[in-house]
């Protein structure tokens, strides 16, 4: 996958969010760390499952909130004119989760999406996985 220089490159799981951007060109990519603010992790999840006694997998509606936290940050920099263009690399899960909660502009801005789990590893392997792209 080639992305223009400024590209904003997300990389996220039900727990945890690490931002990137291309500081390289379209010819070589070059991934810096980007700050981002808290995400909100009592956002609500699509409510496809239920907390009950006959469900009571709290931690998996916590990571579904996680993931519309993570969506709810990401649609609020693309309307803010923050982000040009996007990449999602999300745990199969939680970008299935993410996915419900776009907003049209930044369905927009979105570049690709690569349905895999880079969240505890390095940048080096980011950039891989996004070259094999």
């Amino acid at each position: 996958m080639i992305l223009p220089k400024g590209t904003t490159i997300a990389v996220a799981d039900g727990e945890k969010l690490n931002l990137f951007r291309n500081s390289g060109d379209e010819a070589e990519l070059k991934l810096t760390r980007s700050e981002h603010s808290q995400v909100d992790d009592d956002a609500q999840g699509s409510g496809s499952r239920q907390n009950s006694s006959g469900n009571p997998d709290q931690s998996q509606a916590s990571e579904d909130g996680f993931s519309a936290g993570i969506v709810a940050l990401l649609n609020k920099a693309v309307l803010g004119g923050q982000i040009d263009g996007l990449v999602v690399i999300a745990a199969p899960r939680a970008l299935g989760e993410m996915r419900k909660h776009y907003h049209k502009a930044l369905s927009a801005k979105l570049l690709g999406e690569i349905s895999k789990d880079l969240t505890g590893h390095s940048m080096g392997d980011v950039e891989t996985a996004i070259q094999a792209a």
